[in-house]
């Protein structure tokens, strides 16, 4: 059985972070694995409240993984703060982790805050370089490029600059624009458009935690970087269709749909 680790955070209402993560793993028949960094409370209306576990029982954690039950894979999800990234970051590069997939997470669907003001330097001086490929979203990507995407041409142009501070690919999520949920994947020179059909669903807490949890599991599996991505895309376009319906505002996916 493959094995994958999930590094991110907690969300007490299941449906994004490492549950999300936990769920995705398990609807691709591998072993879930988590180094958990913050605590959320949150639910499908917002985040409440936010507790940061101390980075050196993060490392702690992350050598208990690794000594015993070696990752075939690595998804780094909320990482909140400077200093958990850089305790990441050591562990990933000390113990030689494969398959890195890094979800820049800045603001969860609701809304809230899920990054401190020193992390997204932190995040690109120490993660992006050691990532096999990051995943931003539209708002992720504009906060990274420095400049707003209004279009196909824009996620282009942001991916190219962003790939500038990366070792790996780097896919931009289109989600976010209205008519078309097409995602933009750059692997080195190659211009990959993964087009995609707009599910009306708002359902969509937990999104992009489910998205890159799938792009991991498909990278412990051996697929190619553009085959991965591809399959992860059609598991999550799934998961939205199923129209799972819970909770007050944007809702969870159903993970176990195929189940």
């Amino acid at each position: 059985m493959k094995k994958v680790l999930s590094i991110a955070g907690s969300d007490s209402s299941g449906g994004a972070g490492i549950q999300a993560d936990m769920k995705t793993i398990m609807a691709h028949k591998m072993y879930a694995m988590t180094v958990i960094v913050v605590l959320t409370a949150q639910n499908t209306t917002g985040v409440y409240g936010i507790y940061e576990v101390d980075s050196a029982f993060v490392e702690n954690q992350m050598d208990c993984v690794f000594t015993d039950i070696f990752p075939d894979a690595v998804k780094i999800g909320m990482v909140y703060s400077a200093d958990i990234i850089n305790s990441v970051a050591k562990k990933l590069i000390e113990y030689k982790a494969k398959n890195i997939v890094v979800d820049p997470v800045m603001v969860a669907t609701s809304g809230g805050k899920l990054c401190s003001d020193d992390s997204v330097e932190a995040l690109r001086r120490k993660l992006f370089p050691i990532a096999d490929i990051i995943t931003p979203n539209i708002p992720e990507a504009e906060c990274l490029c420095g400049f707003e995407i209004q279009s196909k041409a824009d996620m282009v142009k942001a991916a190219k600059i962003i790939a500038q501070e990366c070792k790996g690919s780097v896919l931009i999520k289109g989600g976010h624009f209205e008519e078309s949920a097409d995602d933009f994947l750059l692997i080195e020179a190659e211009e990959i458009w993964l087009t995609g059909k707009k599910i009306n669903n708002p359902n969509t807490h937990g999104t992009g935690c489910t998205l890159s949890s799938a792009i991991a599991c498909n990278l412990a599996a051996g697929q190619d970087m553009k085959q991965a991505v591809k399959n992860a895309k059609d598991y999550i376009t799934g998961a939205l269709a199923a129209q799972l319906d819970l909770g007050k505002g944007s809702g969870p996916l159903d993970h176990g749909y195929k189940i």
